[in-house]
């Protein structure tokens, strides 16, 4: 594995500015408001050939521990658990505070290496802070501007001698060649949990992984960035370990609640998220049921070309479990007639009910939207479809649909060629899908068809 490399400090001194330096992309939110980082999110970094996990932190903050500053502190002392070094920020040109006194002081009381960083150096401003900055006891500081680009080449020297030689190692191992005969393995699920504020989507992922990986409470909103987490399943019914990267995400009000610049920021980062994954689980909760944000939720992710799943949090405590199961079934049909039959399973992530089986649908509906159908077997369907249903001759002009091919998967892509589909009814069109999906083991995928006529100017109708 490569070394993993913390980001450590007080707020706003410039560790999310600095970790999407290193991963050479705007993954995590950066504002001027101190506190924006809740939870950890983990990168790739790279300098100058130097591969390692870099993770960047919550702020330390001196507050009470039951209080969500002091929640989001435990989650930053947790994360120098199995740490191969930290990066203790300071801000060069506030100077040193009581603050990074304190973390200090921590830190000298862990076994983890220190590097110092003394952010913000560019220019004459920083420079009492960088030679203050000794006074921490963790040597000679490496001054750099993580907003401008300036020093990174100083931290790979400062790197290079805690970690170089077991970087070195992971990337030996992962450059191995395969045996001859032996397939690639396959990447892990992306599986993203999505919904509205405090539907439990953070507190269900905690209950996966076994751990408190995740920040929560009772407040609404608190997951600010999207976080993805590695981990492997084990499938009760095979003992066989899956793998599987869990994406927590920002909870989703309705757009005209939405005026924070910070929670338009998470909401932007969650529809990313949804992007990536190649599952979505549309968490809803028990007590508050299913909601027309839901429904526009659930039609931004088949939009997405998404696999949409859809679990109902906190089952041990619903009023009418039956009913309440029923009625979200049929608001889903109705509400989503573009994809009917949305799996919908019930979970708590208090009790973990369901979770298992929420994780092998996953699998299941993954398969699905993967899957790939031969032309020929796709060809003999599509004649028979138009056997038992032929296409309409709108004014006496008879449409010809030729053949149908797969484009691709994830989401599946299927082209039809023919003549005249302009004149092809949309209720036409959904017959095609509806039949692509119930016959061909697409099940409640989102499926795209895609009517191409003929080019050949000599082609007869």
């Amino acid at each position: 594995m490569k070394p993993q490399v913390i980001i450590i400090g007080r707020p706003n001194v410039g560790k999310s500015t600095l970790f999407n330096r290193l991963v050479g992309k705007k993954l995590a939110l950066v504002d001027d408001q101190p506190g924006v980082t809740r939870d950890r999110r983990l990168g790739d970094a790279r300098i100058a050939g130097l591969e390692f996990t870099v993770v960047d932190t919550a702020g330390w903050e001196d507050e009470d521990a039951e209080s969500l500053p002091g929640r989001m502190r435990a989650q930053t002392e947790v994360s120098l658990e199995g740490a191969d070094a930290a990066m203790f920020v300071i801000d060069a040109r506030a100077g040193i505070t009581p603050l990074d006194e304190e973390i200090g002081r921590w830190l000298r009381e862990q076994k983890v290496p220190v590097v110092l960083v003394a952010n913000k150096a560019e220019g004459n401003a920083g420079e009492a802070g960088v030679y203050e900055s000794y006074a921490l006891g963790f040597g000679e500081p490496v001054p750099l501007s993580a907003e401008h680009g300036e020093g990174i080449a100083d931290l790979f020297g400062a790197l290079w001698p805690i970690i170089g030689e077991q970087a070195d190692a992971a990337e030996a191992a992962a450059n191995e060649p395969l045996e001859e005969g032996e397939d690639a393995p396959l990447g892990p699920l992306k599986l993203a949990i999505v919904g509205r504020p405090n539907a439990g989507k953070s507190t269900l992922i905690n209950r996966m992984l076994g751990e408190n990986r995740l920040l929560t409470g009772p407040e609404a909103g608190i997951t600010r960035d999207s976080i993805a987490v590695d981990w492997e399943w084990t499938d009760p019914k095979t003992g066989e370990a899956r793998p599987v990267r869990l994406i927590d995400t920002a909870g989703m009000r309705k757009r005209a609640k939405v005026q924070d610049k910070l929670e338009k920021l998470s909401v932007a980062d969650a529809r990313r998220a949804v992007d990536f994954a190649e599952v979505v689980v549309l968490l809803l909760d028990a007590t508050k049921g299913l909601e027309h944000q839901d429904l526009k939720i659930a039609d931004m992710v088949l939009q997405e070309g998404r696999a949409l799943m859809v679990a109902i949090n906190k089952w041990d405590v619903a009023e009418d479990a039956s009913g309440l199961f029923n009625g979200i079934r049929t608001a889903l049909d109705e509400g989503l007639a573009q994809v009917r039959g949305v799996p919908l399973l019930a979970v708590s992530a208090i009790t973990g009910k369901g979770l298992d089986q929420l994780l092998a649908a996953a699998f299941d509906i993954r398969e699905s939207w993967s899957r790939r159908v031969s032309t020929a077997a796709l060809n003999r369907w599509f004649d028979h479809a138009m056997e038992a249903n032929p296409p309409p001759a709108p004014g006496g002009k008879r449409i010809k649909l030729r053949y149908i091919t797969q484009a691709s998967t994830r989401p599946p892509r299927f082209v039809v060629f023919g003549t005249r589909l302009e004149l092809l009814p949309k209720s036409y069109e959904r017959y095609l899908v509806n039949g692509i999906r119930r016959e061909l083991g697409f099940d409640a995928v989102p499926v795209r068809v895609v009517l191409k006529s003929a080019k050949n100017p000599f082609a007869k109708d």
